[in-house]
């Protein structure tokens, strides 16, 4: 199945992913994607609101997608998703604060950051501050 991505640039400014799940076609605006584990062929999604979703898909897949329609840097790294874990991907605005190789996430969730992504990680997370 082809993901479809919606840019409502004439209302909200919003950007809509259509997923197929096993309950259908749901809309998500990734702005309120908190983050994203991988689940060996999977991938669970987390949302601002709580609520999680699994679909069949890896989380490269969605580092790639939500790659197109971020916006970038100088560097043409993405700006508001960061990879900082073979098993995380991490919306940007949802970090609290980062200390000791973890990241304290809004909800209060604390994430490790892999060596090899800490110094690729701290540059994107300055150039936020």
């Amino acid at each position: 199945m082809k993901t479809l991505f919606i840019n409502n640039q004439s209302n909200t400014g919003q950007q809509i992913l259509l997923l197929r799940t096993d309950r259908g076609i749901k809309l998500i605006d990734i702005d309120t994607i908190v983050r994203i584990e991988a689940l060996s062929n999977y991938s669970k999604l987390f949302f601002s609101d709580n609520k999680t979703l699994v679909v069949a898909k890896l989380l490269h897949w969605f580092e790639e997608q939500l790659s197109s329609l971020s916006v970038k840097d100088n560097r043409g790294e993405n700006e508001d998703f960061i990879r900082i874990h073979r098993t995380h991907l991490v919306n940007k605005k949802f970090i609290r604060h980062y200390q000791s190789g973890k990241i304290k996430l809004v909800s209060g969730e604390y994430i490790d950051v892999a060596k090899r992504k800490k110094t690729l990680f701290l540059k994107l997370w300055d150039a936020a501050a």
